[in-house]
């Protein structure tokens, strides 16, 4: 194998800031001429075929229609435009919200955790190549601890066989490899994949950032890739749109992380649920396109869809400063057919608007990215909840904050401070997002401020954002402490494991401010530090380049991709005996009948996210085997009737872990479901959180609502996800008790069409209940979860 060559709660008060609306305009016909497109680069996007869709879709809904970016390139995606459009939507009236959209999408991008069980999937349709391109980033299973190379070398040691596997399914299948140390997903797939007007699916949960580049980018779970890799149509929802209307232009501390902030605070976790944002106004001229990438990204906070911006001038610097001056030519030819942005007279369902010049920066949390305060009133917030003052640690770089714009711009600060004769008062870590940020950093300066400043130069990787992170500095689990990070998620233990780090969510000109100041109090727009010499220093305003002078670095030799055709004569590399990767067994498919003598596993309270279900961290090396990593499952759950962590009780009062009861259950053949309250499954695109109670012998999981990503991976797996249609029904249904299903079997055998209600019988009672439920099941999605998965119907097909 080829290895690298070293072993706000809503309100966030700001008064006159938003103003929320619906909007009509008249719309215009247009038309348009073909001219010839360039297809000699893959990383092209297909314009032509795009161009071509797009004219069907003109036809389909009539020359007039205007649509919203967004539905420009979805629609331009479908793979039956008329079918897509017209089913069962009063004539292509009634589109958004109702219309199973089948799309075929241009790209697939896997990180390394995700990709294990996406080809594991994959492998078992006995294809000799996927039916688009495709690229492997391995980014997930480096540990951050005392720096890049150290810590690379720990992580391919430590993970060699994962790495191993994954190299020799790109080479069999032909898929493109970045290898450990190339740079993280989100950001190598910026600065190599993402184009004007491409679809493509990823999975990770913050494949959206891509939509910084006029892209459409959905994260997605490993059945939903394998779909698109054996080029199946990919189903979605036709989603809503809600327009974000930037205006005005940031100034001073303000930064594009406190757009998205700012926003999370508003819509919070589920506000965005069902929508793609899309960005649109005079606002959006002022943005660099990393900028607009680092917004997108963080849509993933409030439950979009995905996120995009219009194509414009920023997008073309940036193609041409990272090499692909032939993306930037095609592009401004297919846009000036399509035109990138929305049509004059296009409607959104809602709309935001929000000015540039009077947004403030923003700090997001504690254990949520949507608890968003004003910088102005952090310091009385920290005091009135009595959170730390003190600043264990600040984190910058990550996915969400990288850029070359982000970097020099707090270079700026560390400098300044330094010439003033600080260094920073807590531990300081930095984390480039690629080899080519890191190298052409190291060529312009930044990377010896920082290392000068006593920073921490971590991996090209995600290590602390997603929990790879071995603290150095003594805090022990169950220590409350405050970080400051410019990373886009803070769920409680998502770091560090412990559940007392409150992480707070900044710009990274913000963190390193705090770094420097050692307090979650400092306010560096007011407040001053003192100097070794006595004398006061206040930062000034950050300032930096958008993009370099000169084009990007390109990365090291070591860390560049491996690109090859399929080669059927690679076997991939699963050893029989490993305990990282095992070989997948068909689910079994739904009985012929209505599901009875279902038991309540657990019924959880609070957050339930995807960390919540399949956690990350250490758990992360067993991403591979599905019986080991379903060690995990629900371990952090909160038990509602008894506020215990992590406990459930068999039928005969016996107490166990939640996963040692759901294999005690499976081993017994005694099917079961799991009750949640909002938005169960919020957080990453992790199709673990799904795979592992169904092997562990899940049936439905009842909620009161769910988040897309893990409602889709649920039936893609053969889990039925209900929602209660009384919320207050919530409190009739307990653990132990035994479920039966009444129009389940008939609903699905009719395609999704047709009520489901729950018939509970009270373990401790035996008193009966009955409780209404509501679906969101598609035809497509009936026959995964009759036939067992998505992956058993696509085997049968290929």
């Amino acid at each position: 194998m080829r290895t690298v060559n070293l072993l706000c709660r809503r309100g966030a008060r700001l008064q006159g800031l938003v103003a929320r609306s619906s909007q009509g305009r008249i719309p215009r016909l247009r038309s348009f001429a073909t001219p010839t497109f360039d297809n000699s680069n893959p990383r092209i996007p297909p314009y032509l075929k795009l161009v071509k869709n797009y004219d069907k879709v003109k036809e389909v809904l009539g020359r007039g229609t205007a649509l919203t970016l967004a539905e420009k390139i979805l629609y331009s995606h479908l793979d039956n435009v008329e079918e897509s459009l017209m089913t069962n939507t009063d004539g292509g009236r009634n589109i958004r919200g109702t219309a199973n959209l089948k799309l075929k999408p241009d790209r697939v991008a896997m990180q390394d955790a995700s990709a294990q069980m996406a080809l594991l999937q994959f492998m078992t349709c006995n294809l000799p190549s996927t039916a688009i391109p495709a690229s492997i980033h391995c980014d997930h299973l480096i540990v951050g601890e005392r720096g890049a190379k150290s810590d690379l070398e720990s992580g391919i040691k430590m993970n060699q066989e994962v790495f191993d596997f994954l190299e020799s399914a790109a080479k069999k299948y032909g898929i493109e490899f970045w290898p450990p140390g190339a740079g993280i997903i989100h950001q190598s797939v910026l600065e190599n994949y993402a184009a004007p007007g491409l679809m493509m699916l990823g999975t990770d949960s913050h494949t959206p950032n891509a939509g910084g580049l006029s892209t459409i980018a959905i994260g997605v779970g490993g059945a939903d890739a394998v779909e698109a890799l054996v080029g199946a149509p990919w189903e979605l929802k036709a989603p809503r749109i809600l327009g974000v209307e930037l205006k005005g232009k940031l100034s001073g501390w303000a930064s594009p992380k406190d757009v998205i902030l700012n926003l999370a605070g508003q819509l919070t976790v589920r506000g965005g649920t069902g929508f793609i944002i899309e960005y649109f106004g005079p606002g959006v001229e002022t943005l660099s396109c990393t900028g607009m990438a680092t917004i997108c990204n963080m849509g993933a906070e409030v439950g979009a869809t995905t996120s995009t911006f219009p194509f414009n001038a920023a997008h073309v610097r940036y193609l041409e400063a990272t090499h692909r001056h032939d993306v930037a030519r095609e592009a401004k030819k297919f846009s000036d057919i399509v035109h990138l942005k929305a049509d004059a007279g296009a409607k959104y369902d809602e709309i935001i608007t929000i000015d540039l010049s009077k947004l403030e920066p923003h700090i997001n949390g504690p254990f949520t990215p949507d608890l968003s305060t004003p910088l102005s009133q952090f310091k009385q917030t920290v005091e009135e909840q009595n959170w730390p003052e003190k600043l264990s640690a600040g984190l910058i770089g990550s996915c969400t904050n990288s850029s070359y714009e982000d970097m020099t711009r707090v270079e700026g600060m560390v400098r300044e401070a330094m010439q003033a004769g600080l260094k920073p008062a807590s531990d300081f870590y930095i984390t480039p997002g690629s080899d080519q940020i890191r190298e052409t950093l190291r060529r312009d300066g930044p990377l010896d401020t920082f290392k000068e400043a006593g920073g921490t130069l971590l991996s090209n990787a995600c290590g602390p954002c997603i929990g790879q992170w071995k603290r150095q500095d003594g805090v022990e689990k169950g220590t409350p402490n405050a970080i400051l990070t410019s990373y886009n998620r803070n769920f409680r233990g998502r770091n560090d494991g412990n559940p007392d780090t409150m992480n707070f969510l900044a710009s990274p000109e913000v963190v390193t401010a705090m770094a420097f100041a050692g307090t979650t109090t400092f306010n560096p727009m007011t407040d001053s530090l003192p100097t070794p010499s006595g004398q006061e220093f206040r930062f000034t305003p950050p300032s930096g380049l958008e993009i370099p002078t000169k084009p990007f670095e390109v990365a090291r030799e070591e860390f560049r991709v491996l690109t090859q055709a399929p080669d059927a004569s690679v076997t991939v590399a699963i050893s029989p005996t490993s305990e990282r990767l095992a070989l997948l067994e068909p689910f079994d498919p739904f009985p012929a009948s209505e599901l009875t003598g279902l038991r309540v596993l657990v019924k959880v309270t609070g957050k339930c996210t995807t960390d919540t279900i399949s956690a990350a961290g250490p758990w992360l090396k067993y991403k591979g085997h599905l019986p080991n990593i379903s060690e995990n499952t629900l371990n952090t759950a909160i038990n509602a009737e008894t506020g215990e962590v992590n406990v459930a009780y068999d039928l005969d009062g016996s107490k166990h872990t939640i996963p040692e009861l759901g294999k005690r259950w499976k081993e017994a053949a005694r099917p079961w479901l799991v009750v949640a309250e909002h938005n169960y499954g919020e957080g990453s695109a992790r199709e673990h959180a799904a795979l592992q109670p169904r092997y562990l012998g899940a049936r439905i999981v009842l909620s009161k609502s769910f988040a897309r990503i893990h409602e889709t991976n649920l039936k893609k797996q053969g889990v039925v996800p209900l929602t209660f249609a009384n919320e207050a029904d919530y409190d009739k249904i307990n653990a132990g008790d035994e479920v039966s299903t009444i129009g389940l079997y008939e609903m699905l055998q009719n395609g999704g069409k047709g009520e489901v209600a729950l018939k509970v019988k009270k373990n401790k009672t035996g008193e009966e209940v009955l409780i209404k439920t509501k679906h969101a099941v598609s035809k497509d999605q009936a026959g995964f979860i009759l036939a067992g998965s998505a992956l058993n119907l696509l085997s049968k097909r290929s």
